[in-house]
């Protein structure tokens, strides 16, 4: 039976993950990308999807490992993940998401760049390795991973239907969903940045009791 602070964190972990993802802005670039090989998209999908969760289970396992080395604490990367969030939010509200060039389409793109860094791009890993900050069990370990299993599970499940998606929801649906994953992606980088530094006030109040 998970506690509350556990159920807490999976709903932080999906959101967080599937806000940066974003699938749904990432099916016209999937359409555009696989446009020269329609009867390989189901193929490009699956490697696109292996790929980025591959990408994200390595820094999710290897991310306590990268603080030690490097010496980072868990509000540094907040406040720097939050603020990197933000920065992809402003973008993908703005509209610079990228779109295959015609010498990426004339590749294989379920690597790259769907798999990174479509999917697996700066946002999610920086997710990743802020969640993993915040994880001190294995319970909450093992809810990262499954929050992460999900979102690659739904992430293929709409590159899947991409094309479908894309034909229904048109131009206007695929910038207004982007609008509100954009800013439900801002709230969540300012609520990491403003965790980090109630962190950091918290430890020099300590410190300057003790």
């Amino acid at each position: 039976m998970l506690s509350s602070r556990e159920i807490q964190f999976v709903i932080l972990a999906f959101s967080s993950l599937f806000s940066v993802i974003n699938p749904i802005s990432a099916a016209p670039i999937f359409v555009e990308a696989t446009r020269r090989f329609p009867k390989e998209r189901h193929r490009i999908a699956v490697r696109a999807c292996l790929a980025a969760a591959a990408i994200l289970a390595v820094f999710a396992a290897a991310g306590g490992a990268i603080f030690s080395f490097f010496g980072i604490t868990v509000p540094a990367f907040q406040i720097a993940g939050g603020m990197l969030f933000t920065i992809i939010s402003l973008r993908e509200v703005q509209g610079e998401r990228h779109i295959p060039s015609e010498d990426d389409a004339a590749a294989d793109p379920s690597v790259v760049p769907l798999g990174i860094p479509v999917i697996a791009g700066p946002g999610a890993i920086s997710a990743v390795m802020v969640l993993i900050g915040q994880t001190q069990t294995g319970a909450l370990r093992l809810a990262l991973g499954a929050a992460i299993a999900a979102n690659i599970v739904v992430t293929l499940l709409i590159l899947l239907a991409a094309p479908a998606i894309v034909s229904k929801i048109g131009e206007t649906g695929q910038r207004i969903v982007s609008k509100i994953m954009g800013l439900i992606t801002a709230v969540i980088g300012i609520q990491f940045v403003l965790n980090g530094i109630s962190s950091v006030l918290t430890d020099i109040i300590r410190a300057a009791r003790g």
